[in-house]
């Protein structure tokens, strides 16, 4: 049975994925810099005008949160690196949108107590939080689980797989909150103009597409 053949065939396949993830990743980003600098007021977490505040919340959590966390899991499975430099950076990588997370969702806060806005009150915000929290119990549960040196082979051959599939279906939970999120700013903009209409339905359809493409990058790497 011929392993590395099998092996690079599998690298092969999970490479298109991968670099079609990357597409509609760094699309979605700039997509977003348009539609938030050019249509919107900007981005300024600091500024007295409530709509730059609120517009820090979908940039970190997309760009910030949503966007590094699809670069972690495919850096774990489809990099070209030493296992030990590949979880470093996957959970690197988690850690850093975790942190960015944590801004953004706090300009959320902010932008609603400027406006005197109740929290928590719409379907995108249960989703969101729900997801980030979990997910951070996910990264503290992989950092104890894999990074940790006191823990066995045997706990972590036993626990990967639900770390896999609880990592994709926070993938998708992410993917869910940001579309919730950008349909409820739709709402809030109303009479917004047909190309910006347009703008954030191709934005919209960028950032489903990412995680995906990521998803399917994923699954084909696990064979590696």
């Amino acid at each position: 049975m011929n392993l590395s053949g099998d092996r690079t065939t599998s690298k092969r396949h999970s490479s298109l994925p991968t670099l079609v993830a990357h597409f509609f990743g760094i699309l979605a980003v700039v997509l977003m810099l348009i539609w938030l600098l050019h249509y919107r007021e900007g981005i300024e977490y600091g500024s007295d005008n409530p709509l730059k505040v609120l517009n820090v919340h979908p940039f970190l959590m997309y760009c910030g949160f949503l966007f590094l966390v699809g670069q972690a899991m495919m850096t774990y499975k489809t990099a070209y690196a030493s296992h030990q430099v590949q979880k470093m950076v996957h959970g690197g990588l988690h850690l850093i949108g975790l942190i960015l997370g944590i801004v953004g969702i706090c300009a959320a806060f902010r932008f609603h107590d400027k406006l005197n806005l109740k929290d928590m009150v719409s379907l995108h915000s249960w989703i969101g939080l729900t997801t980030f929290v979990l997910l951070g119990v996910q990264w503290l549960f992989g950092a104890f689980t894999f990074l940790a040196p006191q823990s066995s082979s045997g706990t972590r051959t036993r626990m990967m797989p639900w770390h896999v599939l609880g990592g994709r279906a926070l993938l998708y939970m992410g993917i869910v909150a940001a579309l919730t999120g950008l349909m409820e700013r739709a709402t809030m903009l109303g009479q917004s103009t047909n190309a910006e209409s347009r703008l954030i339905n191709f934005l919209g359809l960028a950032i489903l597409l990412f995680g995906v493409s990521v998803d399917f990058s994923v699954a084909l790497g696990r064979y590696n």
